[in-house]
């Protein structure tokens, strides 16, 4: 067959030559020399394949499991086969008439699914593989009645909901493959499916473009949307299945540059778990029933290349009922696995091409020197990494079958249902609970936690990514016009004029602060108002993987630890006997956490102290709460608001700008979740702050952005009480030990931002707090002559800037906080979470005590 779209001349000899000996030297090949051994025939092809072969036996080697081949023995589920795609070589997608007219519903309903796996557990299947259309409920008005009728708000909360039954009725590991999921669906999924996978097929955006291309018409098989798929997916720490689908009218140069866009992928996230190279079929019935099938050699070819582009690591699968018994050649081209075959059900995707039997597969196997061994539908490697890529919910199901030596399938354990539950006794205090007094007394125990070379991502490929972000920019604005149009009204300053003052230094920035100042003064007066809060940081554990965090720890790190629900009420009801009015609380997202723990620790405050003002649990942390619950963001909320939450921070924002926040954390939410979380928040009467952590990999266009983004929301919600800067503290965070963020914003820096602040949020968010903990006593004075008017709070403890490496201290006294604003020449006064009144009594008992506790210990039960 010919795969290019303007056949030409094939490589020459030389070309050739050259590419076979790079490969069979090791030395990594560019797109370039994959294109040309992807054409490699005859004498040439069994050159690259007997290289590619010692590349996967290296890797086995490795990895444990030499001279092993592996397969996952699985039934097939077609959960539905409605689509809003129109692929035009597939047989899966049907519609809703021929559905009805073959006596099926839009869904497999959870009897068929569950009369399915339990008759896979019995021949002792341990995987269910969950394949669907994609968002056939966007496409079909009777897929969205099926759901509606139901009781379910999308087809993401069906495959949700079936996944635990299977879990809990049959045993079986549920692997999913339900197309394009967006990095809120993977925090859905995730606690209920060790695995999931998604085929990439192609990164040649003509064949989903163009007309008459394979996948035009359908929105979910864009390369970018698939790429970002993959991407968010290595962000939410899951494995993930991916592939090419070869022989659709791509190049070879096309076929190259997806497989190393899989690399990329693989490197930046250590996420994918297998890459399946799988041979087009024609099949009748379809647009594309004309197109020769991808040869023997070309999918051989393929492999080959892959395995040399993919390393020695790579679990590489071609599927075993599609090559007609060519076992060997796969085997002699690098795999090292055979998929998902299943003794019960049909391939559903190839209906045409049985499965072989498992018996022929291994002798097939042994014939060319391997042995046949069973895994699970998650890798072994990954189930032995643990944490943070299995829930904690689905460990008891993974480890039921798996060997807890090697991670592959015991092919004797018994295949039955286990409840799916949360982890017992959350909120047992454990480890460092003392850490917000040590913090300043004896510090942390290291400069970084144990598993700093893998719960990141991969550092080079990161430095790759971040050094746009790092390069300086010229601007020619001219900085006197733009001081005049701020003084004049801050509300017309242009882009070009905002990014102009945003760099302003010397005199120019001199005015630029005075500018800001007299628009603070003329918004708010010259009152510094402060708050008498008490920080508390629930737990540390957190597997997200932000490399900007110093705070975040692993279950088993020495300064790890988690509060008891009665030592976080003891905290606040200290925090109220000093004359607290809020307590501010967040913490890590601690795997065992359920979604609606956060709804017993705000009842547990306001059962021992209702008259606090709870603010707490951050954007992140909400995302959090739902997708564990399975409740929407605003059921979430609502429910959250019942149980005593008052207040958001607006803390996890960073840089609202994709491009910065995905060099500056693995697996936090996106910026376009953050702003629907507040919003939501906003609409439901829960007000929140905002925030902006600046001073890494950003620059002056990116805190634009962000501010002109807050502006925004303010205007469409009114929601927001004040807007907070964070200077990033360098010192012991992940992103600058390891070399890429730079060492925290300059005092110019600190003093453009806060004066930009004021002026571009004018007059939207009339409060600008500085922060003491970050830039200590005397910045913050300056930060209050430069357009702030807010000092935060007394905070009582503080651990997130300590463990970050903030010289500050952990709490100020409320005659400290007066002696910051006495320093930037102004009164202070006391102020509640909503900027109003505070009551007589809280001051006199702030007054008393001075706003600290008399002394800062743990907590004892």
């Amino acid at each position: 067959m010919t795969t290019s779209a303007t056949p030409g001349p094939g490589p020459t000899e030389n070309s050739l030559r050259r590419a076979l000996k790079r490969a069979r030297d090791g030395v990594t090949l560019d797109v370039s020399e994959a294109a040309v051994l992807l054409q490699a025939r005859g004498e040439h092809l069994a050159d690259l394949t007997a290289s590619a072969a010692r590349v996967r036996d290296a890797g086995l080697d490795a990895a444990g499991r030499p001279g092993v081949i592996t397969y996952s023995k699985s039934v097939f589920i077609p959960l539905t086969r409605l689509c809003r795609d129109k692929c035009h070589y597939c047989t899966f997608v049907t519609v809703p008439g021929r559905l009805r007219r073959d006596g099926h519903g839009m869904f497999m309903s959870p009897d068929e699914v569950l009369d399915i796996a339990r008759k896979g557990a019995a021949l002792g299947c341990k995987e269910a593989l969950i394949t669907l259309g994609d968002k056939p409920e966007d496409r079909w008005p009777e897929a969205r009645e099926w759901l509606d009728a139901h009781g379910y708000d999308d087809t993401i909360a069906y495959v949700r909901a079936i996944s635990i039954r299977v879990l809990e009725e049959t045993g079986l590991l549920p692997h999913l493959n339900p197309g394009v999921l967006t990095w809120t669906d993977f925090q859905r999924l995730k606690p209920v499916a060790p695995s999931m996978g998604m085929m990439l097929e192609t990164t040649a955006t003509r064949l989903w473009s163009e007309p008459g291309g394979p996948h035009y018409g359908s929105p979910d098989k864009e390369p970018a949307v698939r790429l970002r798929v993959l991407e968010d997916a290595g962000r939410s720490s899951v494995p993930f299945t991916s592939g090419l689908l070869i022989g659709i009218g791509e190049t070879y140069e096309e076929r190259a540059e997806s497989l190393f866009a899989l690399r990329r992928t693989a490197r930046a996230y250590h996420g994918i778990q297998e890459l399946i190279i799988q041979n087009f079929r024609a099949k009748p019935d379809t647009a594309m029933r004309g197109m020769p099938d991808a040869e023997l050699d070309e999918l051989v070819a393929t492999v080959a290349v892959a395995r040399h582009i993919m390393g020695p690591a790579a679990n590489i699968q071609a599927p075993p009922n599609l090559v007609d018994s060519e076992y060997g050649r796969l085997i002699g081209a690098g795999v090292d696995d055979w998929g998902g075959v299943s003794p019960l059900t049909i391939d559903h995707v190839n209906p045409e091409r049985p499965w072989p039997k498992i018996e022929e597969l291994a002798e097939k196997s042994r014939a060319a020197g391997f042995e046949l061994r069973e895994r699970l539908c998650v890798y072994p490697e990954f189930v032995r990494r643990g944490e943070p890529w299995l829930d904690p919910r689905l460990r008891p199901h993974v480890a039921a079958l798996a060997d807890p030596a090697t991670g592959l399938a015991r092919e004797d354990a018994v295949v039955e249902g286990r409840p799916w539950q949360e982890p017992d006794e959350v909120f047992t205090a454990s480890g460092r609970t003392d850490l917000h007094a040590t913090i300043d007394t004896e510090g942390r125990t290291s400069d970084r936690r144990d598993d700093f070379d893998e719960v990141y991502g991969d550092w080079a490929a990161l430095r790759e990514a971040a050094a746009p972000g790092m390069a300086p920019e010229r601007i020619d604005t001219d900085v006197r016009a733009a001081l005049a149009t701020a003084a004049d009204d801050p509300t017309k300053l242009t882009d070009a004029e905002a990014l102009a003052l945003l760099h302003a230094d010397g005199p120019a920035l001199d005015a630029l602060c005075k500018v800001a100042d007299d628009v603070r003064r003329s918004a708010v007066g010259d009152e510094v108002t402060y708050i008498v809060t008490r920080n508390i940081n629930f737990t540390n554990v957190c597997y997200t993987g932000c490399r900007f965090c110093a705070f975040a720890q692993r279950r088993t790190d020495a300064d790890a630890y988690t509060l008891s629900l009665d030592q976080v009420a003891d905290r606040a009801q200290q925090a109220w006997e000093v004359g607290a009015v809020e307590v501010c609380m967040q913490g890590g997202i601690h795997p065992d956490l359920p979604g609606t723990a956060y709804f017993d620790i705000a009842r547990a405050v306001k059962a021992r102290v209702p008259g606090m003002h709870v603010h707490a649990f951050s954007p992140m942390e909400v995302v959090n709460g739902a997708t564990r619950t399975g409740l929407s963001i605003r059921e979430w909320l609502t429910a959250a608001k019942e149980a005593g939450l008052d207040s958001i921070p607006g803390t996890a924002a960073e840089i609202l700008d994709d491009e910065v926040r995905w060099v500056l954390t693995k697996g936090k939410l996106p910026a376009a979740t953050w702003i629907e979380v507040v919003e939501t928040a906003h609409e439901l009467g829960i007000r929140s702050s905002s925030t902006m952590m600046y001073g890494h990999v950003d620059q002056p266009r990116h805190w634009l952005g962000h501010l002109r983004t807050l502006a925004g929301i303010q205007q469409r919600t009114g929601g927001f009480t004040e807007f907070v800067t964070l200077p990033f503290i360098h010192t012991n965070a992940p992103v600058y030990l390891a070399g890429i963020a730079r060492p925290g914003p300059s005092t110019r820096d600190n003093r453009a931002v806060t004066a930009m602040a004021r002026l571009l949020l004018h007059p939207y968010i009339p409060n600008i707090q500085t922060s003491w903990v970050k830039l200590g006593t005397e910045g913050a004075a300056e930060m209050l002559r430069s357009g702030a008017n807010d000092l935060g709070g007394t905070l009582m403890e503080e651990t997130i800037s300590r463990m970050a490496g903030s010289s500050y201290g952990s709490y100020k006294s409320v005659q400290d906080l007066v002696a910051v604003a006495d320093a930037a020449g102004r009164p202070a006064k006391p102020r509640t979470t909503l900027y109003g009144e505070v009551p007589e009594e809280r001051r006199r008992a702030a007054a008393a005590s001075d706003g600290h506790l008399p002394e800062l210990l743990p907590v004892l039960d």
